[in-house]
């Protein structure tokens, strides 16, 4: 594990710092978290909260559908807006496979980037995803594992937004990077396949939970096509929240009525957020 990325995690207990001690970290209170074979680390504690991370299926899906770049033209804007970030830790919220994580900091030599998810599945694969990437397993709705001020650029994308840890975490001239959903993304898949449809009150829920805390800056809206095949649609699918509301079957029933070839449309939003001045 890098050791700036060290050097910024807090224990969830007592919010004492973190040393490496027999492929575990440990506190000065003698709190313990083990450093997984895969080389991340779980700081989930306490009592269950019913909140369920992606499953190893939900994962590989998005590892193939990633990595086939039909997401590129997203990770290359994103490298382009980090470009010139504040010193400090990349962090991603919500990372899976830190895929655009890894992407982003091929643009910032030198740089060291966290995965925060709450499945293990994926932080087995963002522990891999680049050098200088290390990978946890926490609730990105409860508490960050980490220093106050530690990140000068956090990504979210299609990931929950806890305004208060985000402003905690941030340096005063650092910036979070959101990516959500339009209404046209994958419009032309969406009742083909029953995916979910796109939350038409996510602008005022994301502008609620991040307005108290950081200031909206430049946004940009970016879209493209998509060329997809059966696999690749399938992968998509299964990869997102949709696949948690169609069995296996329902799914694959419904990809092999799709043509063999698809085009779709990617649409998303990137808004650029600071934090506000005490």
């Amino acid at each position: 594990m890098h050791p700036d990325v060290i050097a910024a995690l807090r224990c969830p207990v007592c919010r004492g710092p973190l040393a490496p001690s027999e492929r575990a970290l440990r506190c000065p209170a003698g709190h313990a978290f083990d450093i997984a074979r895969q080389g991340y680390v779980s700081f989930l504690s306490g009592r269950p909260t019913g909140l369920v991370g992606d499953d190893a299926d939900m994962v590989a899906a998005r590892e193939r559908f990633l990595g086939a770049g039909h997401f590129a033209t997203l990770l290359q804007a994103l490298a382009e807006e980090s470009r010139g970030a504040a010193p400090g830790l990349v962090v991603e919220v919500g990372a899976g496979t830190a895929h655009y994580l890894a992407g982003v900091l091929e643009a910032l030599p030198g740089r060291a980037g966290l995965a925060i998810d709450l499945s293990k599945h994926a932080a087995r694969r963002a522990a891999r995803a680049h050098p200088r990437v290390a990978a946890i397993v926490a609730d990105a709705r409860a508490a960050f594992p980490l220093a106050d001020a530690c990140a000068g650029l956090v990504l979210d994308v299609f990931a929950p937004r806890n305004g208060p840890e985000l402003r905690r975490i941030l340096r005063d001239d650092g910036a979070l990077l959101v990516v959500t959903p339009t209404p046209e993304h994958l419009a032309e898949l969406r009742p083909a396949l029953g995916l979910l449809e796109v939350d038409p009150g996510k602008a005022r829920r994301l502008e609620e939970a991040l307005a108290p805390h950081l200031e909206r800056g430049a946004a940009r809206s970016l879209s493209w096509e998509l060329r997809l095949g059966r696999a690749d649609a399938h992968a998509l699918a299964a990869m997102g929240p949709s696949a948690r509301h169609l069995s296996p079957d329902a799914l694959a029933e419904r990809v092999q009525a799709l043509p063999e070839q698809v085009r779709v449309t990617a649409s998303v939003r990137i808004e650029r957020w600071r934090p506000r001045r005490p």
